[in-house]
């Protein structure tokens, strides 16, 4: 069988001025398509551990924010269990009594996707309402679990956490909608 020269594709004057197209790299494999979004959360967890000297909390939740910027930019990347082992990584890192991360961010995912069912569309400006209202529920359940563990403090002291952390989300989406295209190889 013979080929013929007409219908051989020349790569090599397809490519780009770097030397390749963009247009013609592999699809990114299963792994790194699951795994980035998973690494990124643990790590934005782990910053609680950063040296931050405050006589209140001010420092947001990063995980639990980039944990939302995940779950509202793509509907489909995580089910809801996945808050479980997440909400657990970041309960050790954080010092929070142990499954209070694993309970919050659980009911969280299960109130997003009540949002997903009845919300056919969402805009940007209802992303960061829905995200609002709960990292506000959130930063609150969690001085419930630290008082009924026997810590204790002022509602009062986490207004600034909450306020902090509302106004630091469009910064997270934008980190993950970042992440996400190199993800996809875009």
């Amino acid at each position: 069988m013979a080929i013929n020269p007409a219908k051989v594709i020349n790569y090599r004057a397809l490519a780009g001025p770097r030397g390749y197209d963009p247009r013609l790299r592999p699809p990114p494999t299963v792994v790194r398509a699951r795994a980035i979004p998973v690494i990124t959360t643990m790590l934005a967890s782990m910053l609680a551990l950063l040296p931050v000297v405050a006589t209140g909390p001010m420092m947001p939740p990063w995980g639990f924010l980039v944990l939302l910027g995940w779950r509202l930019l793509d509907r489909y990347i995580w089910p809801v269990w996945m808050s479980l082992p997440l909400g657990l990584f970041d309960d050790i890192f954080s010092g929070q009594p142990i499954g209070s991360a694993m309970m919050l961010w659980g009911l969280a995912f299960l109130v997003i996707e009540v949002f997903d069912r009845r919300m056919i569309w969402r805009d940007y400006k209802e992303d960061w309402a829905i995200a609002s209202g709960l990292i506000a529920a959130i930063l609150i359940g969690g001085l419930i679990v630290a008082h009924a563990t026997g810590g204790g403090t002022y509602w009062w002291y986490i207004v600034p956490q909450i306020l902090m952390s509302i106004l630091c989300f469009p910064i997270v989406v934008r980190f993950c909608a970042m992440v996400d295209r190199m993800r996809r190889g875009q």
